[in-house]
């Protein structure tokens, strides 16, 4: 039994929205991190990696090729600290 073309209408339009869809939201995400690939199963040294390399270079997937820390770097600590109350 043959399929009628009016069905084949609604699911082209149906697939080509998933798609458009689908590449949207890809290119939403490597904009989001600096035309990288998003990052998965990051763990704790991962993220004080991207804290340090945000303090570096004002980004958080930016990286440095400087082989020293600019001079602001030893006073931009990422420890927050508190006023002693006597």
């Amino acid at each position: 039994m043959p399929v009628p073309f009016e069905a084949l209408i609604p699911l082209g339009l149906i697939t080509g929205f998933f798609g458009v869809s689908g590449i949207l939201f890809n290119k939403l995400k490597t904009s989001i991190n600096e035309g990288q690939p998003p990052r998965y199963g990051m763990d704790r040294w991962d993220r004080v990696m991207m804290e340090r390399d945000y303090r570096l270079t004002g980004t958080q997937r930016g990286q440095s090729h400087q082989a020293a820390a600019p001079a602001g770097f030893s006073t931009n600590s990422a420890w927050n600290l508190e006023k002693e109350h006597l």
